[in-house]
């Protein structure tokens, strides 16, 4: 997809663009991310970006929007709990999963339960059992509601994923599981292999 399809497409009251990735940025790429966000922002009018307010590549992906005014009230963080990183923050409008019924998301608990890792800790947090383990279960459940939305529209469905993630491992980790669901989900994905060439379009 070139940027000029994507937005096309997708730059329409309404929709919703994930911008999401690792942790670990390499050190040659950080200016790279921050500068698809700033071009992102620059070029787009309507849609709303996302991000799970993680360190990395979601704070650098929304740096950059920022520079531009007019993009900062589309940008938008779904976190696993109040107050989550909330110095960093970049979005405007914040949900937490504190906000949300998890009792009621039978569709988010059950995706959510698809990460073999954090399987058996899905139900306790669902159910109030905090802890640090658990804790774990709190970031997949705010990945999938990021991709599936939740709350009877409150949080709409993600149309579009924009990734930076480990090229040579790029099913591990959150950003895997992210990327995992959307592809359950039919949200079409891009990863740097596409938008790096953006970059220069």
């Amino acid at each position: 997809m070139t940027l000029s399809a994507f937005i096309e497409t997708y730059d329409h009251p309404g929709k919703v663009v994930l911008l999401m990735g690792k942790r670990d940025v390499l050190p040659a790429d950080k200016p790279l991310v921050i500068a698809l966000g700033r071009l992102l922002a620059q070029r787009t009018q309507h849609v709303r970006f996302r991000s799970g307010n993680a360190g990395g590549a979601d704070t650098d992906f929304f740096s950059g929007a920022r520079e531009t005014e007019t993009c900062i009230p589309r940008l938008e963080v779904i976190t696993p709990f109040d107050g989550h990183r909330a110095s960093y923050n970049e979005g405007i409008q914040t949900t937490s999963l504190d906000d949300l019924n998890l009792l009621e998301e039978e569709r988010v608990v059950y995706q959510s339960a698809l990460n073999a890792k954090t399987k058996h800790l899905i139900k306790p947090f669902v159910n109030g059992k905090g802890g640090k383990i658990n804790l774990k279960a709190g970031y997949i459940i705010r990945d999938t509601v990021s991709v599936i939305g939740a709350g009877n529209g409150q949080i709409p469905p993600a149309d579009f994923g924009i990734f930076y993630t480990d090229l040579k491992n790029p099913d591990e980790g959150g950003t895997g599981f992210t990327m995992k669901l959307c592809r359950i989900n039919n949200v079409p994905l891009i990863t740097q292999r596409i938008w790096f060439e953006w970059l220069n379009q």
